[in-house]
Formats: C-alpha cells, structure tokens, sequence
C-alpha cells in the first residue's frame, strides 16, 4: 500500500499525543524525533525533513496547542497542514487551451511507466468530454509503438504512428495536422526514454517541443526510485521546464519519499499519480487528501468521486429497493457484485476509510477474500435464468446443484454454503427494512460472504 511504512510511524507517534490531557515540550519533543525518522526512513530528502520538522516543532509549542483542551488534536491538525503544504497545498490542474488543440507531452526514462500513463492520461481526459489523440515518437524501444497501438485499442483512443523510420519531430507535426483535420482536441505525445539522461535525447525533446509548442510537459517518475525521482526531475526541468509531474507506481510505493520531496525540490506541482496496472487506475493528485490518509484520517471525498463515477446511481436506488424487497434474487446478488468490483480492491477502497491503519489488516488474506467473491460469482453464473429468479429450485434438487457445482468448478458444499448466506441475507433485508439508520447497519456490520 501507498505511503504504508510512513502512514503506520506517523500515526504511532500521534496516537501517543491523542489521549494526553496536556502535553509537555518533552512530549512535543519525542514526537517530532519520532516523526524525523519516519520521514527519513520514508526516503524523505534530509533537509525538506529538518525544516518540516521544525516549522512542526515551532507550531506545536505556541500558546494555541499548549494551552489546548485537545493538544493532541491540535499537533495532529499541524502535522496535516505541514504535509498538505509540502505536497503543494491544492491540486494542480491540466491547463487546456481555450481554443484549438491542447498538446501534452509527456518525457521522462525508461521504465518509468510512460507509455501506459498515456494511456491512462488520454482515458481520464477522454472520460471529461474530451477528444484525444495518442502519439507514438518513441522510435528507439523494441514494439514500442505497438505497445501504444494495443494500449489506445484497449480503451478506443486512436493512435497516431508513422513507424520506426521517421524522426519524431516530423511525427509530432503531422499528429498534430491528424488532430486538426480529425476534430480531435487533445494531443498527448509519448516521447521516448533512456536508460539514462543525455544530450541526444534531450536535443530530440528541445526539437519536439519547439515544433509542437505545447501546453503541458509532463515528466512521468516511478515513485519507488525515492530521491532519484528528484534528481531527474530537476534535470528534466532544466533543459524543458515542466509544468508539472505524473508518479507511477504509488501503489507500490510504502515509503512515499518521491511524493513528498519532488513538490519541495523542484516546485513542480504533482499533477497524477498511478495507482495500479488498470487503465482506470489513475488520480488526480489533491494534496490535503493523500496527506490525510497518511496520517489514517481516510479521504471520503475520492471514495465518493470513485463511486459516483463507477457505479450508476439509478441502477444502484434500484437495487437498494429490491435488496429491502422480498424479490430479491441471485440477478440481483450478480449484479451486487458486479457494482462493487467496479470500485476497485478492497484494500484500495480500505485505504480511503477515516481510522483505517494497514496493521489492522495484518493476518487478513484480502487476495482469498477477492477470491471467494470470485468463486460466488462463477457460481451465480452457472446458474439457469430460472434458477437465479428462483433458487428454491435448487435447494431442493441435489442434481441442480452438481450441475452447478461441475459448471462453476467448484463443490456442491460450496454451492450449498452461497445458498445459505444468501437467505440469510434475505432475512437480514427483511429486519432491515425500515429500520434504516439501525446501529447495527447493513448486514448487521457483516458482510453477507
């Protein structure tokens, strides 16, 4: 998970302050070493850690926090507003031209992950009302270009190629004519890399840019390279002066020391981060909110972006009627499912939660979790149109449910047991329904599998 390994020391050393009545310069002084070496082991570039740390320190000691009913909350409030504005305080948008086509380029090495954040990008952009154009002038890298073509057939965004053989000045000029006569209004080039920075793939994007002139130059890092993310970015800046930063890899990052220093470094915003392999797996990146979900305070505003934009609020009321009905059937328990994968892994989804720390998952196998979601659903699908309207029919035929069972590749005890959780869930529905706002909640706080 994103920023695991600083998330769970920045939120011990708080919870250290949370129940204090009054805290002492002592306190404040432990807690602030303690945050030191989260951020330092977090691969937090030294100095941004020894001024954070002091402008924290200076904070916490004024008259506001000491003389505090709730001090804790308040150095916690501190800590939060520091990260937010060491990240950049607000969100950085894509500036788009008022009129004609806006271009993007996006630069950075190899490995990074650029070809596929285009892709996501032109997704993203396209999901806005938007009309992109993807370019291949990565000529250098073996099925590069195809690996564009596939990426731009995968999400139906058309891709602009000219093979191996021409120079990708010339390229990014004719995409550009492609886009003008083609009524497409956004051009996002995918530039090639090197194993390292140097002149000739510099002087091939200083060509690139002052063909195209584009409106965004975005350098795309993988977060887990840590303070080397700073140092290429710093060098790419130089030589194109960026407009902002892509961090692939978030995911997988669980120290989280690119996030937080490249803003610092460079005052180039961060302007999306990669969040998974799927296309779909891309943010828009909000300061405050990466920021309160390190210190485990949850970011509801993307869990309810991430829903409202996944999930259809009519087929959901829909739902939500028939589950409190006595109509309720296997269709309905499918397409369940169907709206909850939508949202993502679980885990993601945890992430996002107010009060939520990854130790609490330790133990917890959420992959087999997935699994056995995975495994009702081949169930369900196994079923007959009739069957799944009615599954009395199965209950008590034992011949319905080895078909089933052989269908889904799974066992007629397993078959059995989606049976039985499923007509508990039904009377669970049954004491639910209109009692709303019960303390228990949905599911009596279960989750019916």
């Amino acid at each position: 998970m994103a920023f695991e390994g600083l998330s769970t020391k920045l939120q011990a050393a708080m919870k250290k302050l949370r129940g204090k009545g009054k805290l002492s310069e002592k306190d404040i002084k432990d807690a602030m070493r303690e945050v030191k070496l989260a951020l330092l082991e977090a691969d937090v570039n030294y100095k941004i850690v020894k001024n954070f740390v002091k402008v924290v320190g200076e904070k916490c000691l004024g008259n506001e926090v000491m003389e505090s009913l709730t001090p804790g909350q308040q150095v916690i409030k501190i800590v939060n507003e520091e990260l937010t504005n060491l990240m950049g305080k607000e969100e950085s948008k894509i500036e788009f031209e008022e009129n004609g086509i806006t271009v993007i380029m996006a630069v950075g090495l190899q490995g990074a992950g650029k070809t596929t954040m285009c892709g996501k990008l032109s997704l993203s952009l396209k999901k806005k009302n938007k009309k992109p154009l993807l370019v291949a002038c990565d000529i250098y890298r073996p099925a590069a270009i195809k690996q564009l073509e596939v990426v731009g057939k995968s999400i139906d965004v058309p891709v602009f190629s000219m093979g191996d053989k021409v120079n990708p000045v010339d390229i990014s000029k004719a995409a550009m004519k492609h886009a003008k006569e083609n009524g497409l209004n956004v051009v996002i080039i995918d530039t090639a890399g090197r194993l390292h920075i140097d002149d000739q793939l510099m002087n091939e994007l200083e060509n690139i840019k002052s063909e195209v002139n584009p409106k965004e130059i975005l350098l795309v890092v993988d977060s887990m390279t840590g303070q080397d993310a700073v140092n290429v970015a710093e060098s790419f800046d130089n030589k194109l002066e960026l407009t902002g930063v892509v961090l692939t890899k978030l995911d997988g990052d669980t120290r989280g020391g690119a996030a937080l220093s490249i803003r610092e470094m460079t005052g180039k915003p961060i302007k999306y981060v990669g969040l998974g392999e799927k296309m779909n797996d891309i943010e828009i990146f909000h300061p405050d909110r990466m920021a309160s979900r390190i210190l485990g305070m949850g970011d509801v505003l993307t869990l309810i972006e991430k829903a409202q934009s996944a999930i259809d609020e009519k087929q959901a009321k829909e739902l939500g009627d028939r589950m409190l009905s006595q109509e309720f059937n296997f269709d309905d328990f499918l397409q369940a499912f169907e709206q909850m994968k939508k949202l993502g892994p679980i885990g993601k989804l945890l992430e996002m939660v107010p009060g939520f720390n990854s130790s609490m998952l330790k133990g917890v196998d959420l992959s087999k979790n997935e699994g056995e979601m995975k495994k009702y659903e081949a169930i369900i699908k196994s079923m007959t149109a009739k069957e799944r309207k009615n599954p009395s029919l199965i209950t008590s035929t034992a011949s319905r449910k080895r078909r089933i069972a052989l269908g889904s590749g799974t066992t007629v005890q397993e078959v059995n047991k989606i049976l039985k959780n499923f007509e508990q869930m039904k009377k669970m529905m049954k004491q639910f329904k209109g009692n709303k706002f019960s303390k228990k909640g949905l599911f009596g706080g279960k989750m019916p599998f």
